[in-house]
């Protein structure tokens, strides 16, 4: 293409009446033309002022472009010889045609074993609202106003400390105002120097196999568990090992307790995830005196134990913790908003000060301002009069959606996990209307459900041995208004009576 042959292309693929700068589209163009070799290593632009004149164009823009060009590569110029398009083209012995061919052709091929693992095993929905999603709490009961009237007066006159990074472990007036909730809320034995801020469950979980294990190390979970920390755990490459629940929580086998023991433990005591069971105290004690023993780390997620229906929440596992092998993760998803993403870990003392350096280093934490705003949502009472009001209401769904529940099928299909917590477990075992007696597939109502507008999530996605799985849907009511709850039942109740025994 020579200078003449350039101009002309350039006139016709100008937009003079578009939005967009002059001198934004010619240098995209001119790059567009020598990545494409449109323009050959070697060709000698047009000089700015002969562009300019044939473009129509002020000659300031043709340099301006030039200039662009020749930083980033694409041309190089000298004084007195002009402008020449550089020779970008990739060292020899790499096949570009071939490689992009494969990268075209074979994009799975782009990720790691672990990583495609984990997104052809994903759980996350595209949806995270309305009925029946499960976990997520009703954002609109929220105290907005009195969010906004709290961080106003924050942001009137912010202090530079708040405005940058933050320390390794929180802003300290949360810390303590947290270890005093938590003292009396979950009976969690803490000072306020062995809390850790964090961005959510995730990244606590997170860190924590990250500091106390290795790749290889064998972690138990619970068998179901919640599928966003196993992939946690996963991408961390440790080796896991599903363990079964029963109805006083986890229930390792006596081989299992004979055996080589992990170094990681991960259990939802309070209320399991997603079955709803406690954890009794003799299993507690098991488990404390077992990780004791082998110097096992406990990760101790209790996730959304304040919302319990009947009966007060129930005490922590860390509570009882003698001997500093549990660690216990929250967050304030639940009982506040998700999209604050604001979380907290309780960590022994003699981790204190590895995990402040560690979530400095691998996370660079700040949002001081809001961790601010969160201790004065705390200390001025709101946050307890908010789960005191939340919990009144999500009491009251809970009793709709099990009463249509049974205005449906009755007895006929059990109810689970429906003492505590945003969701209750709906069972479908046994209850298939295929005649070789094949179990009903939770996974394609699930997809049914949604083509009606239903959001539900099967309960075979949470087991990490599908030889042990149950069928089952996990129903949210938290998110779902009291006069929605009835009718959007109802559609699910049509498409499950398709599968059930006639």
């Amino acid at each position: 293409m020579d200078a003449i042959i350039l101009s002309d292309w350039l006139i016709q693929h100008l937009d003079k009446a578009g939005g967009e700068p002059a001198y934004r589209q010619i240098n995209s163009l001119l790059q567009q033309a020598i990545l494409s070799g449109q323009l050959p290593p070697g060709t000698k632009l047009p000089s700015s002022r002969t562009l300019a004149a044939d473009l129509q164009v002020a000659r300031n823009t043709v340099l301006h472009v030039y200039d662009q060009l020749t930083a980033e590569g694409y041309v190089t110029s000298s004084t007195g010889s002009g402008t020449y398009v550089a020779d970008t083209r990739p060292a020899r012995g790499v096949d570009t045609a071939a490689s992009e061919m494969t990268s075209h052709e074979q994009p799975h091929k782009r990720l790691s074993t672990r990583g495609q693992q984990m997104i052809d095993q994903a759980g996350v929905s595209k949806r995270q609202w309305g009925a029946f999603m499960p976990g997520v709490p009703d954002t609109s009961e929220f105290p907005s106003k009195t969010w906004n009237r709290l961080q106003a007066k924050l942001w009137r006159q912010p202090s530079h400390e708040l405005l940058t990074y933050a320390s390794g472990s929180g802003y300290r007036p949360l810390r303590r105002a947290l270890s005093d909730y938590l003292r009396v809320a979950r009976s969690v034995n803490c000072n306020p120097d062995q809390i850790i801020i964090t961005t959510g469950v995730h990244q606590s979980v997170d860190l924590a196999v990250k500091l106390l294990s290795d790749i290889g190390d064998v972690a138990w979970l619970e068998e179901p568990c919640y599928w966003g920390v196993r992939s946690v755990f996963r991408m961390s490459g440790l080796e896991l090992k599903p363990i079964p629940i029963d109805t006083e929580g986890l229930n390792p086998s006596v081989e299992d307790m004979q055996g080589p023991p992990p170094r990681l433990i991960l259990v939802t005591p309070s209320h399991q995830y997603p079955m709803g069971m406690v954890m009794s105290l003799s299993r507690r004690r098991m488990l404390l005196d077992f990780a004791s023993k082998h110097r096992t780390w406990v990760i101790e997620d209790d996730y959304d134990s304040e919302f319990r229906y009947g009966s007060r929440p129930i005490s922590s596992l860390q509570g009882l913790d003698t001997a500093g092998q549990v660690i216990y993760v929250g967050s304030f998803g639940k009982t506040m908003f998700p999209g604050l993403r604001m979380g907290y870990m309780v960590v022994p003392e003699n981790l204190i000060e590895h995990f402040r350096t560690g979530l400095s280093e691998l996370y660079r934490e700040g949002q001081l301002m809001q961790q601010a705003l969160l201790t004065d949502f705390i200390i001025d009472g709101y946050l307890t009069s908010h789960i005191r009001h939340m919990r009144a209401l999500y009491g009251e769904r809970r009793t709709l959606l099990i009463d249509t529940i049974r205005a449906n099928f009755g007895d006929a299909l059990p109810v689970m996990g429906d003492e505590a917590g945003l969701h209750l477990v709906l069972g479908l075992h046994g209850q298939s209307r295929d005649p070789r007696d094949n179990p009903i597939s939770d996974e394609r109502i699930t997809d049914e459900a949604l083509e009606a507008g239903i959001v539900v999530r099967p309960l075979t996605r949470y087991y990490i041995d599908p030889a042990s799985a149950q069928s089952g849907l996990l129903l949210g009511y938290a998110c779902v208004p009291n006069n929605r709850i009835e009718p959007a039942f109802d559609s699910l109740a049509r498409v499950i009576e398709k599968h059930l025994k006639p």
